[in-house]
């Protein structure tokens, strides 16, 4: 099918080249050309299902209408459940999406944003590895708009929308006190990213506004080991420390892993186990019993970053520095 191109439309309207290109980069008033002629290109050019090059626009305009979008892992329910809201908030106000997956590698991480910036997208929304302060400072230098989500760096000066993730941690250990659980332990990375600091933090506070904190029931395992390496973890952790009567899971990868442990220790929950995982996942809803769960607020998490790109992108707002915190949703199922 052959591309239709501005002198189709011209010869068709039987205007000039010029004219039809005022009229679809929306300078035909600007130009003074009269609203009977601006109507008929517009209509000869839905007619002809004009489609732009969106080379050529972002040639003439310096904008793509697009932006860049960095997660850790698409593959992870809490990352993809993200990126389809900013993809439907970006559609809204008719720009795309380019979504990349760092896989948590921070070279990986330097490549993609080196990538975006040669496709020109205009603005960033990124969840930081952890040395990926370096790059976003060069974002920050281009003076190129971006939003960090579901993690920030305390120290530099850039736009975020996070989860309360102290709050969520502690609301949810203090439950499990409530509900008469004394040996509560926490499971968690050593990747030293603010989110997760932050979480240990509530669970530690929790415990010890109870004088009951006891540092031998926090488990940190390795980031990047393999699924079946952390379950071998979590197998070990708790058959060394039988008298856990609860577990908090500091994301839902490693809750997920935790429920394979359990099932080969033939461990009930909740009897012998209360379970409450970060991040809520499909297979926590169809697991026997439900696993209770922090979910996160990723529908208002994605709406604001959008928001905070779009005043940095067509600065219509003065630009300031705002972080945003949202607070999680303790959703109760039968896991505890």
């Amino acid at each position: 099918m052959k591309k239709i191109t501005i002198k189709d439309i011209a010869t068709e309207a039987q205007v000039s080249i010029s004219t039809v290109s005022f009229v679809i980069n929306d300078k035909g008033e600007k130009m003074g050309i009269s609203p009977a002629v601006i109507k008929k290109v517009q209509e000869v050019a839905e007619k002809l299902n004009y489609r732009p090059s969106m080379i050529a626009t972002s040639l003439r305009t310096g904008k793509t209408r697009s932006i860049g979008l960095i997660v850790e892992d698409i593959s992870n329910q809490f990352f993809a459940d993200l990126a389809r809201v900013i993809e439907d908030e970006a559609k809204s106000i008719d720009y795309r999406v380019f979504y990349c997956s760092t896989g948590g590698d921070d070279e990986r991480s330097e490549e993609l944003i080196h990538s975006l910036l040669q496709a020109n997208v205009d603005g960033f929304i990124i969840t930081p590895t952890e040395k990926l302060e370096k790059s976003i400072d060069l974002l920050l230098k281009l003076q190129k708009p971006v939003v960090l989500i579901d993690r920030y760096f305390p120290n530099q000066k850039v736009s975020h929308v996070v989860m309360d993730n102290y709050e969520g941690s502690h609301s949810a250990t203090k439950y499990l006190l409530n509900k008469g659980r004394k040996n509560i332990a926490v499971v968690n990375t050593n990747s030293g990213m603010i989110q997760m600091k932050l979480r240990e933090e509530g669970y530690r506070d929790a415990l010890k506004e109870e004088g009951i904190y006891n540092d031998s029931l926090v488990l940190h395992m390795d980031y990047n080991s393999s699924e079946e390496s952390k379950i071998a973890d979590i197998f070990s952790f708790f058959t060394k420390n039988p008298q856990i009567d609860a577990v908090l899971f500091l994301a839902n990868y490693m809750g997920l892993a935790g429920l394979q442990a359990f099932r080969r220790m033939k461990f009930r929950i909740p009897e012998d186990v209360s379970v409450i995982s970060f991040d809520d996942h499909d297979s926590f809803r169809l697991h026997t019993p439900t696993i209770s769960v922090i979910a996160q607020p990723i529908k208002e998490i994605a709406e604001n970053a959008i928001k905070l790109l779009m005043d940095q992108m067509t600065g219509i707002k003065p630009f300031v520095i705002e972080g945003i915190r949202k607070k999680g949703n303790l959703i109760i199922r039968e896991s505890v």
